[in-house]
Parts: structure tokens; C-alpha cells; sequence
């Protein structure tokens, strides 16, 4: 996971071949990869620059979890003019680190080699 500045960076390296590490999805939903794991867009990680952890890899569906609580609670305004009608809806809906081996950040040093 990397923003898009990131990406664009990672997307010139190349192996000692000389192909590109990185490969576009080729099929509709198809992400693309990055040495054949894919590759997720996230504008809210940061460029990358120095002691910046601009890039996270692992794998997710095992690292982290999303709960979802059943139900959706629905709260009617009573102080809405009529002829309107307001209402308030809540859901709760949480997540957490449940593997911190399987995820991890790549830290750039300030002499550009990854820690």
C-alpha cells in the first residue's frame, strides 16, 4: 500500500535484468503488482522522504480485521418543523492490528536506502 506519488517512484525500478519490477493490470479489476503481489492506492500514506514509513506490505486479510456490529440504529428527530422529518442514523463498525508480523512499513532513510 503506497500513495500515488509513491507508486510513480516504484514504478522505474527495475531488476538486474533490466525489467520493470512493477506490471499493470492487465484485466478489468485486475490490480496491478509489484514483484507478482498487488499493488493498493492509499492517498492518506505519506511521499516518500526521509524517516518516512511510506509504504506498508503484508498480507492485510490476515494482519488486520474489520468487525462490523449487526444493526443499523435509527433515531427519528422530534423537533424537526413539519412537514419535514429528520432522522439520525448510527452504525458502529471498528478495526484492529491483529497480526503485527504480517504487515509492515518500509522506513526511507535520509541516505535513500529503506530500513
Amino acid at each position: 500500500m503506497m500513495n500515488n506519488n509513491s507508486l510513480f517512484a516504484i514504478r522505474l525500478l527495475k531488476d538486474n535484468e533490466g525489467n520493470y519490477l512493477w506490471r499493470p493490470g492487465i484485466e478489468l479489476g485486475q490490480p496491478s503488482s509489484l514483484a507478482g503481489y498487488g499493488i493498493v492506492e492509499n492517498e492518506q500514506m505519506p511521499d516518500i522522504t526521509a524517516d518516512a514509513k511510506a509504504i506498508a506490505f503484508g498480507n492485510f486479510k490476515r494482519g488486520y480485521t474489520i468487525v462490523d456490529r449487526i444493526g443499523t440504529r435509527i433515531l427519528r428527530d422530534p423537533y424537526t418543523n413539519k412537514p419535514f422529518v429528520g432522522f439520525y442514523t448510527t452504525k458502529r463498525t471498528g478495526g484492529m492490528l491483529v497480526d503485527s508480523q504480517a504487515i509492515k512499513l518500509m522506513k526511507i532513510s535520509a541516505t535513500g536506502k529503506q530500513k
